[in-house]
């Protein structure tokens, strides 16, 4: 009888505390869709991008045109000569090589520059998130965007529109 009583007292526990918890859902690509500072970061971004690539890809031909230039004076240079050929070949290339890194390697000026213009608007919005979360006394938000595993959501239990609210984009 004791073990009865307290097996039904341990599930009522259970219950009433796990329906106790509060989650909500947002939906991280649509909010920062909304917020005209994070399309105005991701355009700079594209452009930056765009003329380092330029520049890397001039490096890179540079290099191709010498070893082509290389190849087609081959059987008129001396020893000496094709080696320093192959030289200035080997430099440039190398320097084409240290150009991407510098650019696009994983601590590349991409990169810090990423970070400078992102950080404060995803801070801005993981406040706005935090926000909303202690104001409805919510314990868990998920990130439908990045989630894969949510097959389906009530649209009751989206907060986004309250987030972009929160951050003074009104939906």
């Amino acid at each position: 009888m004791k073990k009865t009583l307290l097996l039904l007292a341990l599930t009522l526990v259970c219950v009433f505390g796990a329906s106790a918890q509060k989650f909500a859902l947002v939906d991280m690509e649509y909010v920062l869709a909304n917020i005209p500072a994070y399309e105005m970061a991701n355009e700079q971004l594209n452009q930056i991008s765009q003329r380092w690539q330029r520049e890397v890809e001039a490096v890179s031909r540079d290099a191709e045109n010498l070893y082509k230039e290389y190849q087609a004076n081959m059987v008129f240079l001396t020893d000496e000569m094709k080696k320093q050929q192959e030289e200035a070949v080997l430099a440039k290339e190398k320097e084409a090589m240290e150009l991407r890194n510098k650019y696009f390697g994983p601590e590349g000026q991409l990169y810090k520059t990423r970070q400078t213009l992102m950080q404060p608007i995803q801070e801005d919005v993981y406040n706005a998130v935090k926000a909303v979360a202690e104001e409805r006394g919510y314990q868990c938000i998920f990130d439908r965007a990045s989630s894969a595993d949510i097959i389906f959501a009530s649209p009751r239990i989206d907060i986004s529109n309250e987030v972009l609210t929160k951050l003074g984009y009104s939906k």
